[in-house]
This record gives C-alpha cells, structure tokens and sequence, in this order.
C-alpha cells in the first residue's frame, strides 16, 4: 500500500506503521511530498515522525482516527463499508425540505446508528435531506463539530467512517438525501497538527478563531486541494448529496480564482461524472448575489445559500426582539418580511446599524430563481448562540410557532427546519463542548460568561459549556412528539410538508411573481404563490383579510374557520395561519 504526505518544510520524514518504521522518499514529481510503501490493511494504525520526532503525529489527510485528533490514524477500507445506494429518485435541491441535525443531541445514545434508528421520523415528516452538522473529529466526545481538526476523517464517537456510511446508507434506503457541514475556514483550537506539515494557515488574514487558512499566499495550491479534495472525498467516498459551506465570509482569499469557484466547479464535474445531483450550499454574512450566481454569468457558482435576512425578519415579526441585529428589522418587521419574501435580502445596499455602514447588494429576482436560497425559523447557530440556548418554543405559543412554519414551509425558499422544531421540543440546545485540555476549558467557559455578561447576563446564570449536563439537556425528547401541543404541532408541520410536495405552485422557482400584502398595525401578512394564498394573523386578536378574490378554498389552517366569502375575505383568528388554493 501506498503512503504519502505533504510536508514541504520538514529534511526528513519516516512513518511508524504499526510496530515498524519506515523512512519515506520525497516524490520528485510533486514538490513537498514524501511517499512510502508498506503492507497494511483496514485497521492498521500509522503517523509520521518528522524531521526526529519521537512521537508520530496522525495523517493529514487520515480518514479514521480511532484515538482522537492526539492519536494515530488508522487505515480504512472503503470497500468494506456500507454502499451508499442508488441516486435514483433523489430529490434534487429546488424541490428539497432540508432537516438540520445534530448527531449527538439527536439521540440520548448520540451516535450515527441511533439518529439511523430514527430515521423513519423524518420520512413522516416529508423532509426530503437530513442535514448533518459537522461530523469531523475533534477532542473530546461531545461538542457542535464546528472545533474540528481533521477535515478528512469522522469522529469516532459518533461511530467513525463505518458508522457515517451506514447512516448514508440507511437514509438513502429510505429515500432521504444527506448534506454534510463542512468547515473549511478554520480548525478547532486543540489537536491541530497541520502546522507541523506545511504552510496551512496564512499570519496575514484573520478570523475570528485565529490566523487563517492559506489560500493566497506561498504554499496555497496544496492547501486549496486539501480542502477541496476532502468536500469531494465526501461526496464520492460516502455517496453524501450536498455539502453546507461554514462561514464563507470568513475565506480570506485574494486570488483572481477564488477556493469557492474552484470547489463549485470540482463538484460539478463530479456530479456530472457520476450522475447524481451534488449541491454546495453556503453559510454567508455578505448578502451578496454573486456567491449564488453561475460562473458563467460571473459569479462564484455555488448551488445555494442560507438566507439569514429571511429569518431575523421573521424572529422579530414572532418575538419582539431588538437586540443585536435584530435592531435593523425590528422597526417595521412585517415590512422586513415582506421584502426579504419577493427581494430575498433584506439588506440589499441599505443601511444597518448593527454593521455601522451599507451593506449587501439586490437580488436579480427575475433572473435568480428562489431556490438559491435557504429559509428557516430556526438553526444551531440562531438557538445555540442564545444565553440559554432557549429555542422560539419556550416563548411562542403554538399558534405563533404555526404562523412561523407556515412562512418558512410555503415560502419562496428551500426551506430547512432545525431538529425537533417540528414539534416545539421543550428542550434548549445549548452550547457545550469537551475540551480535555484544563486550561482550554476554562478560556472557553470563562470566554462565554464574558460574552454574555456584556448583556446583562449574570455568570451563574450562562450554562457551563464543560458540563456534562450541558450537553444531556439538549438532546431530543422523544416522548413529546405524541404528546398534546407536541403532537398538534408536528401534524401542522407533516400537512405543510405535504402540501409544498404536493403543489406545484409552493416549488415554484419565480421571485418575481411572488406577492406581498400586509399590515404593520394590525400585524397580519398574506403572500400569494400562484393559486395558492397564505395567510398569517401575528396579533392574538382576529384579524379580516381582504384576499382580492373568491373561489378559494382552505388547503390547511391552523385554527378551523370558514372558506372565504363572496366578498373574498376571510377571518382569521388570532395568531394563526391559514393556506388557501382553487
């Protein structure tokens, strides 16, 4: 078998293989690389020594490390694993409903053959791709995924590469597509031993975890590929459908040809390779249409990208919120809604006062289509970022928390739902981590206290990441999706589901026909889709909609009322939602 390494700055490099070492030969067709050859097969422990070391540090680009970050890697045999099945059927990315999903929290057991079990929720649901947040290995056993250190290889306690290739495997058997979180702006604070290997992070630019990785500066090709070969790897090794870009904002990147055009373009020639619809979809602060926009037409190529404008509209139209960023759509928040439904953008060159200047730039809404974009009441980072990591259940009634899905699930945007959301779970998700490293765990729990005392929080009051009670509080409940409030709830949520499936109209991809109507005083909004009308009465008192025609009848409502009447107005009751369709 065939070992190699990247390590351009090191004179010597050997690799421990089991109980043997071997000196490795710089390859002299790729400048900076060493390779050896050894017999081994899938277990089989190995790292490199480099220039002396007596301890061997694990493989870059190591797809298993059975130990941890700190650990050897470990040979894995991908013909032995699970196939990942057909791509027959799949649901491409404009007819998709995403469901983001913890591994760990998403069971009490916090493994991939635990969320596989429960799976068939998820198809009762409708959704049609489970969203897996990062899955790479990092220290410890518990924590978000977003401190990992190797972007090659999958975290052991959650069941390691054999594991994540059951879990694919068993959801495409049930016919759900799976999206994987991929961090490729920084690594985690503990266990990153890529700068021993080369030049991987670039002093010049910085993020807000530290120097950032290099794609500009000497040595970058190799660390581009890097990257970019483990989203493929993914994609190809494990027959994952899409990838969720982390933070792309934070890719400090100043060449002619970005890191994100390569990788849009390396991915779509694997899925025309392969015949399956693969996907990148972004995480982005800019509001800039370009990330979206076709290469061809000058843009960066990427299938999708979270829409945030789309949900900080809608979290201060359900709560009243003003704090932070939410200051921008708390002024008028049907206003912002409205905009962010038919302009995608809430900040498209206008001002924020969260930001201090302009920002963002328009949408092209007759040339863009809607499924660029990604709509959500709720996500990890709008929950988890919390004080107390409250989700909107624990201070919405169920009427608003409907009004909320009705938004999200008959919108114009390829809509996402964040686990248990669907059933108002009564449990936070909160932030928790496990560092090993003593002084690391105290910077991080001393950092959050901090950070939240800013805002009047006091010290006791913040949940302490390190604790192991931390974590366990936020895993699911499952006995409350039978139950009461829970149960209602989620039946709202499947007949949403269904009727996006079912109507052509709730899929279709023309921003431009999409229109608004609503009323700031009265706090109701209606939007009409083609021959389809939602409506949504914010306010506890009933509201009268003026819908403009007659002949419609009610798809799905929240509180039972009455089809509308040959004046074509209908009454809503308070905080509830109604769809309406010929």
């Amino acid at each position: 078998m065939q070992f190699e390494v990247w390590a351009p700055l090191t004179g010597h490099v050997a690799m421990r293989l089991d109980d043997a070492t071997y000196d490795m030969a710089p390859d002299p067709d790729r400048d900076g690389w060493w390779t050896a050859h050894a017999p081994a097969a899938d277990g089989s422990r190995y790292g490199f020594l480099l220039d002396g070391d007596t301890v061997p540090r694990p493989d870059p680009r190591g797809r298993r490390l059975p130990d941890g970050p700190d650990g050897l890697s470990a040979v894995v045999d991908f013909a032995a694993l699970p196939a990942p099945g057909s791509a027959a059927g799949r649901t491409p990315l404009q007819d998709a409903v995403l469901y983001e999903l913890h591994v760990g929290t998403f069971t009490p057991e916090g493994t991939f053959d635990a969320a596989a079990a429960r799976l068939g929720h998820l198809t009762g649901l409708g959704v049609t791709h489970v969203e897996l947040m990062p899955v790479c290995s990092f220290p410890g056993r518990h924590g978000w995924g977003y401190d990992g250190v190797a972007p090659w290889a999958v975290h052991e306690p959650y069941g390691g590469p054999a594991g994540l290739a059951r879990f694919t495997a068993a959801a495409h058997r049930a016919g759900l597509g799976v999206v994987l979180d991929v961090v490729h702006n920084h690594l985690g604070p503990s266990g990153n031993h890529l700068p021993a290997f080369g030049p991987y992070f670039n002093d010049a630019h910085h993020t807000p975890w530290g120097a950032a990785v290099n794609l500009d500066a000497p040595g970058s090709d190799e660390v581009r590929a890097y990257f970019l070969d483990s989203a493929l790897a993914w994609l190809r090794d494990y027959g994952i459908d899409g990838l969720r870009l982390d933070a792309v904002h934070a890719l400090a990147d100043g060449r002619a040809l970005t890191y994100l055009e390569e990788l849009a373009a390396a991915v779509d020639e694997l899925a025309a390779e392969t015949g399956r619809p693969l996907f990148l979809i972004a995480e982005s602060d800019r509001c800039d249409p370009r990330t979206t926009t076709p290469r061809s037409e000058g843009g960066l190529g990427l299938h999708a990208q979270w829409n945030d404008d789309f949900h900080h509209a809608l979290h201060a139209a359900l709560t009243g919120e003003s704090q932070a960023y939410y200051a921008d759509f708390a002024g008028a928040p049907l206003a912002a809604v409205a905009k962010t439904l038919t302009r995608v953008f809430f900040h498209d060159g206008t001002w924020s006062s969260f930001r201090g200047h302009t920002h963002g730039r328009p949408v092209d809404r007759r040339r863009t289509p809607a499924h660029r974009f990604v709509g959500y009441t709720q996500t990890h980072d709008q929950i988890g970022n919390r004080a107390l990591g409250d989700r909107l259940a624990a201070s919405l009634s169920p009427g608003l928390l409907a009004c909320g899905a009705a938004l999200v699930l008959t919108g114009p945007f390829v809509p996402m739902l964040f686990m248990g959301e669907e059933w108002g779970a009564g449990t936070p998700w909160q932030y928790f981590t496990d560092h090993p490293d003593p002084a690391l765990a105290e910077a991080v729990r001393t950092g959050r206290r901090k950070e939240f005392a800013a805002h009047g929080w006091q010290a006791g009051a913040v949940p302490d990441p390190q604790d192991p009670a931390t974590r366990e509080r936020s895993c699911l409940n499952w006995d409350e999706p039978g139950q009461g409030a829970h149960a209602r709830l989620l039946a709202w949520y499947r007949t949403l589901v269904s009727l996006r499936r079912t109507h052509p109209d709730l899929r279709d991809p023309d921003l431009a026909a999409v229109r608004v109507a609503f009323d700031e005083e009265r706090r109701w909004i209606t939007f009409r889709r083609g021959d389809v009308r939602v409506a949504v009465n914010f306010a506890p008192q009933p509201a009268t909609i003026a819908l403009g025609r007659n002949g419609v009848r009610v798809l799905a409502a929240w509180d039972p009322l009455e089809h509308p009447g040959a004046d074509g107005r209908i009454h809503l009751p308070g905080e509830s939602a109604v769809v309406l369709g010929p």
